[in-house]
């Protein structure tokens, strides 16, 4: 995402990085650091000497964005990779989370998703590429609803079918979720129970459940230490991928953890 700059900001940027180029002196830097401590006629010089050389060199500002984005990536990926480590067992091993992919592969990737998420239902195919061309990923769902009460809705039924049917069931409603376009009611939901032999009553009974709100409730708790806003995210070994991920990028990141 391109960020604009303001004007302070980048002549301050452009007075330490090219004081040779308008012939300052390092004081003058200094001074120049706030704008409010030079003469009139001193702001006027410093100024035309930004413009005149941003008119000859208008590729400078491209590059000094592009230099402080890669800055803000790199801080982000560190932070990043902090809270992964503070939040290891939490993330991995919560022992409750659906577990799918091979319980034994040498990648976990962790995902956090709601129903309703566009970008959830297009990371859903993606993913399930993966895992069936790969065959050696660990798969962690995280249920996040986070769109509204539909959105809860669905993940307080995709956890009581799990307590409540098993890990198979909850895999082929999970599938049947992220395909699903229309409204999540509690109707819809008992047909999509039907089409897959649930019984919808115990499932219902259970959705709003201690054991079903302890686990919501926990992952959102864990999201907010990961300050994750927004779905779907993505854990990859000590990695944290914020956004949908395209099956290609996926795919290269898997072979860059193995190295």
């Amino acid at each position: 995402m391109s960020r604009r700059l303001s004007a302070p900001v980048l002549a301050t940027g452009l007075a330490l990085g090219l004081t040779s180029g308008f012939g300052l002196t390092t004081p003058s830097v200094a001074q120049a650091m706030d704008l409010t401590e030079l003469t009139d006629a001193e702001r006027a010089q410093f100024r035309a000497e930004v413009r005149s050389y941003l008119m000859d060199n208008p590729e400078v500002i491209m590059e000094a964005v592009d230099q402080l984005q890669r800055r803000e990536a790199e801080a982000q990926a560190e932070a990043d990779h902090s809270l992964v480590s503070d939040n290891q067992e939490a993330i991995f091993n919560d022992g409750y989370s659906w577990v799918g992919g091979n319980p034994e592969g040498d990648i976990t990737l962790v995902e956090f998703l709601d129903y309703r998420c566009g970008y959830c239902k297009k990371a859903h195919e993606e993913v399930a590429k993966l895992l069936e061309t790969d065959g050696n990923i660990r798969l962690i769902v995280k249920e996040f609803p986070i769109l509204g009460e539909q959105s809860m809705l669905a993940s307080r039924f995709a956890v009581a079918t799990k307590q409540v049917s098993g890990d198979d069931s909850y895999r082929a409603l999970n599938d049947a979720l992220m395909a699903f376009n229309g409204d999540i009611t509690m109707e819809s939901l008992r047909r999509l129970a039907k089409t897959f032999g649930l019984d919808f009553d115990a499932i219902a009974a259970k959705m709003d459940s201690e054991a079903v709100t302890r686990e919501i409730t926990e992952t959102r708790e864990l999201a907010q230490r990961l300050r994750i806003s927004g779905t779907p995210t993505f854990v990859m070994q000590g990695e944290m991928l914020r956004g949908y991920l395209p099956y290609d990028q996926m795919r290269d990141l898997v072979d860059e953890k193995r190295g």
